[in-house]
């Protein structure tokens, strides 16, 4: 640091200087910075709170030179779940067909805590649901890597792509009830779902009463229900191969 950034400046003076320094010159900004930028802005105020006004002063740059590269608000969103679905994609790891049992666990499990561990995620490619045509591209191949592996393990073709398919349902399920929990919560009501607005009468509703004291819940997801949940379509899927195993049964032969 030299000699003239340590010398004291009026209050008002440091001020001009800061937003001065924080405003870029016309035609400094591009399309990625824009969109890093929306990021670090969704981790503060959320996608929902998101808007250019909001990013232009985030990224110290008038309005219209966000509207220059993204001409309304679902224009910059796409271009965030494009990025985001990449990343993603890239993160998850992939199904073997040697142990695709315990690799398409982790592949769930992995899914669902990286959905959980971001909320922009979350809110970008699960609830808000409107990908790109190159953004669903990207997730249509990661899916196809994974089926062929369940064929290879032994499933046919469509009981392979029944079993990726409810387990995907299964995790994004999970995953934006959890994070529609979370909203409601920090909502003015504050309320999440049944379980944390309710307590089951044991006159009236003795079973669900006694299970939810032990820790169970009914509607909130938690790694209890979410690993039911999986345990079942794995043993669904592992059934289904043993039966393919099994050699088909030969036709009597006919009199003649």
């Amino acid at each position: 640091m030299d000699t003239v950034e340590m010398m004291e400046v009026p209050p008002v003076a440091k001020q001009a200087t800061a937003e001065k320094r924080q405003r870029r010159e016309r035609g400094s900004i591009n399309p990625d910075d824009i969109i890093k930028g929306a990021f670090e802005l969704a981790e503060q105020v959320g996608i929902d709170n998101l808007s250019m006004p909001l990013l232009g002063k985030h990224l110290g740059v008038g309005v219209t030179s966000i509207y220059w590269y993204f001409r309304k608000k679902d224009d910059l969103l796409n271009a965030m779940t494009d990025r985001a679905l990449r990343q993603y994609a890239f993160a998850t790891p992939y199904v073997e067909a040697k142990d695709w049992r315990e690799t398409l666990a982790n592949h769930a499990r992995t899914m669902r805590n990286t959905f959980n561990g971001n909320p922009i995620l979350c809110d970008l490619i699960l609830i808000r649901s409107a990908l790109s045509p190159r953004a669903a591209k990207v997730g249509v191949k990661e899916v196809e890597k994974a089926i062929s592996s369940l064929v290879e393990a032994g499933l046919s073709p469509e009981d392979a792509f029944d079993t990726y398919s409810a387990m995907s349902v299964h995790v994004r399920g999970s995953v934006v009830l959890q994070r529609l929990r979370e909203k409601n919560l920090a909502g003015e009501d504050g309320h999440g779902d049944i379980d944390d607005t309710m307590a089951f009468d044991p006159e009236t509703a003795p079973l669900l009463a006694a299970v939810t004291q032990q820790g169970h819940h009914l509607s909130a997801s938690d790694d209890r229900n979410f690993e039911f949940g999986l345990d079942c379509i794995l043993e669904n899927a592992a059934r289904l191969i043993e039966q393919n195993k099994k050699p088909a049964r030969k036709a009597p032969a006919r009199k003649r």
